[in-house]
């Protein structure tokens, strides 16, 4: 069995899954981003919620690829390859996470 193609795999279908629904959604998907359904309503309308759903799209079906493409070396080449796959996915995920939610959605301020 290979724990690297499942671990990358398994992951795959879930990205691509959310990714879509942010796609059909658009505007009205942006109340489930983290963080953002913590602003209350007059504020939510100060930001371009389909830009943040496009954006929340865009990561989705970039980390799917990411993880099928790891899931595919994994499988051909070596389980360990879902080591790196994993490293450079961390990178993505971290590098967006804020603590701040207005940091988090400054470039999503209607002008």
């Amino acid at each position: 069995m290979n724990l690297g193609f499942w671990c990358c795999g398994v992951l795959v279908i879930p990205f691509v899954i959310i990714g879509l629904l942010f796609a059909i959604f658009k505007d009205k998907a942006a109340k489930f981003v983290s963080g953002f359904n913590s602003l209350s309503k007059s504020e939510q309308e100060l930001y371009d919620k389909a830009g943040i759903s496009r954006d929340v799209r865009n990561q989705c079906f970039l980390w799917s690829a990411i993880m099928l493409i790891g899931a595919v070396l994994s499988y051909f080449v070596t389980s360990y390859l879902a080591i790196p796959t994993f490293v450079v996915w961390a990178i993505l995920f971290f590098k967006d996470v804020h603590f701040d939610v207005h940091k988090a959605f400054e470039k999503y301020l209607l002008k």
